[in-house]
């Protein structure tokens, strides 16, 4: 097994259960072999993913209350299928780029490991609601910018993991409070473990963005404002949280330009 083409392989798994026995096998060979230079293709569509839950624009999914186990549960579906995306992200980031370090390959695949942990755990809680994964509908949002930054390693380091990923750290904290005054204390638990490793997942991000940029003599803060510019990257808004974002590894110069909007 070679970890850059193993990681496509799971990658076009569309069955959940398979790729997050799939990920879970490869990150358990600390030794496993690795091919930087290697030009891999796809033999099948990218990502592998199931039929359900289906696929709609973020507009046309309903604001549903967390105080009904129906609300609950469909809250819960969404960031369950985040999670399932960001396995496919973090696998894609694994055997996409040729040419990079060996670190950052690893990197890729820990992150893909604690994914396939976070969407385990929310699907398993799902399932005590009476639901599973692809019961309610989902949007696209994460892999579409995927898919725009797959000729530039650094757009998709600067506008996927410190970008749309770094929108959970602000967001995890408010839905915990309205998770928590529902009474779920479970889905508490399991964003705060979520929490926890996505600080580490942002800043992975950050350490391969400024990475590419010195490699490029790049400024990070003025080569970031043309990629967001070029591949249509969301505007960020505030509250955001601030303490997981140095944490994460943004500089103060960063989080100034960020408030700055």
């Amino acid at each position: 097994m070679e970890l850059r083409s193993s990681a496509l392989k799971a990658l076009q798994l569309p069955e959940p259960t398979a790729k997050v026995a799939a990920v879970r096998t490869l990150h358990a060979q600390p030794d496993l072999a690795l091919d930087t230079q290697a030009v891999l293709q796809p033999t099948a569509p990218l990502p592998g993913r199931p039929t359900r839950p289906p696929l709609v624009l973020p507009s046309a999914l309903p604001r549903r209350s967390p105080y009904t186990v129906e609300g609950r549960a469909a809250l819960l579906h969404a960031v369950a299928h985040i999670e399932f995306n960001a396995i496919n992200l973090a696998l894609d980031a694994a055997w996409r780029f040729p040419g990079l370090p060996e670190a950052y390959y690893r990197d890729w695949l820990r992150v893909a490991a604690e994914e396939a942990l976070h969407f385990t755990l929310l699907r398993e809680h799902l399932q005590g609601l009476g639901h599973d994964y692809g019961d309610f509908d989902a949007h696209d949002g994460l892999w579409a910018m995927v898919e725009r930054t797959a000729g530039d390693a650094t757009a998709r380091m600067a506008l996927v993991p410190r970008t749309l990923e770094a929108r959970g750290l602000d967001a995890t904290p408010p839905m915990q409070a309205r998770l928590a005054k529902a009474g779920d204390a479970r889905a508490v638990e399991i964003l705060a473990v979520i929490l926890r490793d996505e600080i580490g997942h942002v800043a992975v991000g950050n350490r391969w963005y400024r990475w590419l940029c010195e490699r490029d003599r790049l400024d990070p803060i003025a080569h970031y404002a043309l990629l967001a510019a070029q591949y249509g990257a969301p505007r960020l808004r505030p509250p955001f949280n601030l303490q997981a974002r140095r944490e994460a590894g943004f500089t103060a110069a960063e989080i100034a330009a960020l408030e700055a909007g």
